[in-house]
């Protein structure tokens, strides 16, 4: 790799901030493509072990050698961020990157959405993930790496099921139900509490608040903090792997927007940089061509959504239409919900060649009506509720069983039964008490999934 490139990052910087852009400051490091590899797979360079992320990294690593995949980047957000580039990448590509990442960079500090996940969360995420692996490493230690791999297995399993809408750092439940109010124009009620409770007659004492109160989304935590029997180090573990949860979120929940914008501010800032030189340009134009092309593979056939192009081609339309003022101020409160459902017009869908299709098992393709909500929505399926099922603890019973139920109904998804009964399998062995969950089958009648 030449080291040319470093030459133009202070160059890019500025210019990216005379163009508008508003980021903290990003650290630029070249590491070796297995490397990066390994990044892409944990999500983080340094996260807790667990076997899951090895299956991860050898998909990964075929798709490459298939040509399926090519990694010129990894960028985590935060102050400072981090952005790790491929050590393979040429001058020109390194260019585009550095321009790609201010990009994301602008994005995670601007974005409501990501704002609020890392004030709750960490600004310095890296430094935070690689405090939760020395901990596991030394929970591994004190109690053995089979104990610890049999909590981890629970917690992955479940690292999608949070709650992004409450607080990171929530409150356990009220242990009792609240006093019913006494109205204030209610004067026979107001005599008789004011009573002595020998004179009142028996009084009721405290009720115990059912548990949970009400459908809790958020298995991670209501684990955490309601297993009969789990220990403080087992917690700690589930806790961790929720607050790494909540800063993947709004990573998953605005990969469109996200990616569109960091492509939409590569390609101008690339045109208004007249201080790199003619080759190099025209290579990195033929990349950003690469990046954005409409889907990630030679066939053309509108089957699979490549998000960069999706993304860039609405931030270019958005721009065009209503100036980047009006394009800022949806990219700093919107989601991929919002910005799919709002921005994405007919007129562009028609222009990509974006439609909804079935597809049969003998191979053949059907075209479905284009109907342009409906188009969203297929767009959008995939990321509902962190792109998992909607799963909730509903009830746990005297004998300490835990009840969970499937909102089939709301997400629309059927569940996958041979990897549902090996989360609950998993979930079962630090619950330590059996677990109940209600389904339906493809013919829409209940069915149950125990463990043990």
């Amino acid at each position: 790799m030449s080291s040319d490139w470093r030459d133009y990052i202070r160059r890019i910087e500025e210019l990216a901030s005379r163009s508008g852009l508003a980021f903290h400051p990003v650290d630029f490091e070249a590491v070796p493509d297995s490397f990066m590899m390994e990044i892409a797979v944990y999500g983080l360079p340094v996260r807790m072990p667990h076997w899951s992320f090895g299956v991860r990294y050898i998909y990964q690593l075929i798709q490459r050698r298939m040509g399926h995949s090519r990694l010129f980047e990894v960028v985590f957000p935060g102050n400072p961020g981090h952005a790790y580039l491929a050590a393979s990448n040429g001058l020109a590509e390194n260019i585009l990157v550095t321009a790609h990442v201010l990009g994301h960079a602008d994005f995670s500090r601007n974005n409501l959405l990501f704002r609020r996940c890392q004030e709750q969360v960490s600004e310095h995420i890296v430094e935070h993930a690689a405090n939760h692996a020395r901990q596991i490493q030394q929970i591994i230690e004190t109690h053995g790496a089979q104990r610890v791999e049999t909590v981890l297995d629970a917690a992955l399993a479940l690292e999608q099921h949070i709650d992004i809408d409450q607080s990171l750092r929530r409150e356990r439940y009220p242990e009792y139900l609240e006093e019913p109010k006494v109205l204030a124009d209610d004067s026979f009620r107001k005599r008789f509490a004011a009573l002595d409770p020998i004179t009142a007659g028996s009084v009721e004492s405290k009720k115990r608040a059912p548990l949970p109160p009400h459908a809790e989304r958020d298995l991670l935590w209501f684990v955490a903090n309601y297993a009969p029997e789990m220990e403080s180090w087992e917690r700690d573990i589930f806790l961790a792997v929720r607050e790494e949860s909540f800063y993947f979120y709004p990573v998953f929940a605005t990969q469109i927007m996200n990616e569109g914008w960091a492509s939409y501010w590569h390609a101008r800032l690339l045109r208004e940089a007249d201080f790199i030189p003619q080759q190099s340009y025209l290579d990195a134009v033929k990349c950003h061509s690469d990046v954005v092309r409409p889907i990630a593979a030679d066939a053309q056939v509108s089957l699979a959504i490549n998000p960069y192009h999706l993304g860039f081609s609405m931030w270019e339309k958005i721009v065009e239409r209503d100036g980047l003022e009006a394009a800022r101020h949806i990219m700093e409160q919107d989601d991929d919900f919002a910005f799919v459902r709002n921005h994405l017009t007919r007129e562009l869908s028609d222009e990509l060649g974006l439609f909804r299709y079935s597809a049969r098992s003998d191979g053949q393709i059907k075209v479905l009506e284009p109907e342009l909500t409906s188009l969203h929505e297929a767009i959008l399926a995939a990321k509902y509720n962190f792109g998992a099922p909607v799963v909730s603890a509903q009830h746990v019973r005297n004998d300490g069983t835990l009840e969970l139920v499937h909102d089939s109904g709301s997400d629309g998804r059927g569940l996958d039964l041979e990897r549902s009964r090996k989360v609950l399998d998993y979930l079962q062995r630090v619950w330590r008490r059996p677990i109940v969950l209600t389904t339906v089958n493809q013919a829409g009648s209940t069915l149950e999934l125990t463990a043990p």
